[in-house]
């Protein structure tokens, strides 16, 4: 587990600078770091929602001078064809970014579908586990929530692997312990998921085996 500020210059406030980099999205980083290898100078980068996808992609305008295009799906076709052009006579290189991989889009010009077909596509994926007990603390730290030492790998294995449930759970716990003044435990985050309606997705502990 490292941070993107340790492989890059950063040059962006604290909060742009803590993007937490593991395997769900390594291959993403290391493509905007080799950005002068494109064989295209435009590329296209995914992820879903929290996922710090445009953080990223801000990250990967200053470093390589480059244009970024955010939530390209949405954007007028003409808009998207005339910056790839640009792209390629200007040899400046231009980042999509959006939330589903581009042969997903609907694309009425001809010319742009094609060049949407050609183009390199990196995903950032939902948090794997490393990543998802880094976001749990980091939400928490960033907070100032006080928690057991215990409590991340216990959410780890409950709550749903995804960006926007561990944003929507530390959120919840962060605001349970504020409003009773105690320290998030297990047991209160216990209390405060079964009382908001988040299931665990995994079988409770198992208990301890029986002596015979």
């Amino acid at each position: 587990m490292s941070q993107i500020s340790l492989p890059f210059e950063w040059h962006g406030g604290a909060g742009d600078g803590d993007f937490l980099v593991s395997d769900a999205n390594a291959q993403a980083v290391a493509h905007l770091e080799r950005w002068r290898d494109w064989p295209l100078s435009v590329s296209v980068l995914t992820g879903p929602p929290r996922s710090g996808r445009s953080t990223l992609a801000r990250h990967f305008a200053r470093i390589s001078g480059g244009e970024i295009i955010d939530d390209a799906q949405g954007q007028d076709e003409h808009r998207l064809f005339h910056a790839w052009n640009a792209a390629q006579t200007e040899r400046r290189p231009l980042l999509m970014v959006g939330l589903a991989p581009p042969a997903s889009w609907t694309v009425a010009l001809p010319d742009l579908r094609s060049r949407l077909a050609a183009v390199t596509h990196v995903a950032i994926h939902e948090p794997d586990e490393a990543l998802a007990r880094a976001l749990i603390e980091r939400a928490f730290d960033t907070a100032g929530a006080g928690y057991a030492a215990d409590l991340p790998d216990w959410l780890v294995r409950r709550v749903e692997r995804s960006y926007g449930a561990i944003a929507a759970v530390t959120h919840l716990l962060d605001r349970a312990a504020l409003s009773s003044g105690r320290k998030i435990s297990v047991a209160l985050a216990k209390e405060a998921l079964q009382a908001a309606g988040f299931l665990p997705i995994v079988p409770p502990d198992p208990p301890p085996p029986q002596r015979e």
